[in-house]
């Protein structure tokens, strides 16, 4: 692939968009299926609760989440309308039946009420995020007190190497990660790492060693 080519992948990644966008949607629910249920996991879900997601792309692991539990409620959060629309689709009996909305916003001002949510999770947004202390706070101010927030990400090492990663992606690691939160009214409560085999966006076989960072709402 040219210089083109892996921008064109690195501008999907951020913001699936077109017919070009589907496809890749469907790549990244298979390659980060095992991401999205391990942060989906973390998160500790009980009866009654409301999730909201970040960057949900075509949610197909939506259902592996309702069984998490009794009585959940979802709620899908995407910076591309194209994603907001095909889970929307993929998910419309969830959808029918009020278990689980999707909606767009701008990457920044979250449009919920304060203390709305017991559990929110990400999973490989967060090198996306304009400006990543504004946002914590929007999630600090959306989560009820001593709510879990789970944001998992693919180790700075693993994406250097990946050639499209130079397009507009910022890197990751643990202690970038808890920076950011050490500022921030958010305690870090636990941090897994795991390693599995994928296929990149690129097409190429590599080892992922991704992680899973959970913080707790201080109140």
């Amino acid at each position: 692939m040219d210089n083109q080519d892996m921008k064109v992948i690195a501008s999907q990644l951020r913001q699936p968009h077109g017919k070009k966008g589907i496809e890749v949607a469907e790549l990244m629910n298979e390659t980060n299926i095992k991401m999205t249920c391990h942060s989906i996991d973390q998160l500790n879900i009980l009866d009654n609760d409301k999730i909201l997601e970040l960057g949900h792309g075509n949610c197909g692991h939506l259902k592996y989440l309702l069984n998490r539990s009794d009585n959940l409620k979802y709620y899908g959060l995407e910076t591309s309308e194209l994603m907001m629309r095909e889970a929307q689709n993929i998910n419309s009996s969830f959808v029918d039946n009020k278990k689980a909305s999707f909606h767009f916003y701008e990457g920044l001002n979250i449009p919920f009420s304060d203390h709305y949510f017991d559990r929110i999770f990400t999973v490989n947004t967060i090198y996306f995020w304009d400006n990543p202390k504004f946002l914590m706070l929007e999630l600090y101010r959306v989560i009820k007190p001593f709510g879990i927030l789970n944001i998992t990400f693919s180790k700075e090492k693993f994406m250097r190497e990946l050639p499209f990663t130079q397009y507009g992606f910022d890197f990751y690691n643990g202690d970038k990660i808890a920076q950011l939160i050490g500022n921030l009214p958010f305690r870090i409560v636990a941090s897994n790492t795991q390693t599995e085999t994928v296929k990149s966006k690129a097409g190429d076989t590599v080892k992922r060693e991704f992680t899973t960072i959970s913080v707790k709402k201080e109140v």
